[in-house]
């Protein structure tokens, strides 16, 4: 039986891996509805090789352009209202939430609700709004198959265990962009520098996250969120290769690791199939060629941004979401050359001092929290 898709991001790096593993698979999977920000080239190249039913963009503007090229029958939305609409609407029973950012909340806490499967490759759900999702999951029986790749390799060592026999998850970071520089090194390092990724073809921001180390800040929420371990249980080490994803060490002292060579669609194709496997198009591990792996302890004051990650998922509340959304601008400014690179941790730092945590908080106070968070980010003068 075929597995309905949707995707919120399609053009973007998630969304194109994705829609690379259902066009392999033509006789398992259709293409439902698509949401996606500017990129309306791409996005027209979309419709008419999957023919969703249902499109969303950004805006209105986009909105008519795409009307006015592509193909009649197909139903295109804009703005927030569309996001939710492909979430929600049409025959599709998965929604894959790769969109980049807070945007991704709203529409992904209405799939669950809808019931919908949910592949998750958007850290920002679980890192702004972990408590809400989870317990929305929960109410509405809605499982939540992590896309990202440590995550996935978490969930899949995972598999037939008992988390209440989990004596700590190990994360691996590859390090970045600049693992081998110093932080002196890193006052005089270009945009282009940081976006040359030493292992994974990734999006602009992820990548700039992945030399700062908020990504794997922020993927330390997310594991907290999804497997409901405690953050004395989660570590984070150095893997320059990008080989084992994750780890998982259980209370006997065993560690069982998920491997395979860095590529996206891995963890996509197994969240679209779960929980079945079918053959990847990706290229065999062959460890022979590898020939050594390497790991080293994480190094704090190297990255900054990972510890202050940490810290606000201990804190809770809205301390995390206003880590996320201060980054966001932050990263936006560095791409943009308004700000060199360790200015994006001096701002990240500077508004989560000016901000005072809610503990608990709806999803009203949560979507301000962030709000204020990018305002006072863009505001601040380095």
């Amino acid at each position: 039986m075929k597995r309905h898709i949707s995707i919120l991001g399609s053009t973007g790096s998630i969304g194109t891996q994705t829609l690379e593993v259902i066009a392999k698979h033509p006789d398992l999977f259709q293409v439902e509805s698509l949401a996606a920000g500017s990129n309306v080239n791409l996005l027209l190249e979309q419709i008419h090789q999957f023919k969703p039913k249902l499109v969303s963009v950004s805006n209105v503007q986009l909105a008519d352009k795409v009307r006015s090229e592509c193909p009649a029958g197909v139903t295109i939305l804009h703005g927030e209202q569309g996001l939710l609409e492909v979430a929600v609407g049409g025959d599709s029973d998965f929604l894959v939430s790769a969109i980049m950012g807070s945007l991704g909340l709203k529409p992904t806490l209405a799939a669950i609700k809808a019931g919908k499967m949910i592949g998750l490759a958007n850290k920002e759900t679980l890192v702004s709004a972990g408590h809400i999702v989870m317990e929305a999951a929960q109410r509405y029986h809605v499982n939540l198959i992590p896309i990202d790749s440590e995550h996935s390799a978490i969930f899949q060592c995972l598999n037939g265990e008992s988390i209440k026999q989990v004596n700590k998850l190990i994360i691996t970071a590859s390090g970045g962009s600049f693992r081998n520089q110093t932080r002196e090194q890193l006052k005089h390092v270009t945009v282009e520098q940081a976006l040359k990724h030493p292992n994974w073809s990734m999006g602009a921001k992820i990548t700039i996250d992945s030399a700062t180390m908020v990504n794997k800040g922020l993927e330390v929420i997310e594991a907290h969120w999804l497997f409901q371990l405690d953050y004395s249980q989660i570590e984070v080490i150095i893997h320059p290769e990008s080989i084992i994803h994750s780890m998982v060490e259980f209370i006997d002292h065993s560690v069982m690791a998920q491997l395979g060579t860095p590529d996206m669609r891995v963890p996509i194709q197994y969240a679209l199939t779960y929980p079945n496997r079918i053959a990847s198009p990706s290229s065999q591990l062959n460890l022979t060629e590898i020939g050594s792996l390497h790991f080293r302890p994480m190094d704090f004051e190297r990255y900054p941004c990972l510890l202050m990650a940490i810290e606000c998922g201990k804190i809770g509340g809205t301390a995390s979401t206003v880590f996320n959304a201060a980054n966001e601008i932050a990263v936006s400014r560095f791409l943009n050359k308004d700000i060199d690179f360790l200015s994006i941790e001096s701002i990240i730092s500077e508004v989560l001092n000016r901000h005072q945590a809610i503990t608990k908080p709806d999803l009203e106070q949560i979507m301000d929290a962030d709000a204020w968070a990018r305002t006072t980010a863009a505001e601040i003068k380095i």
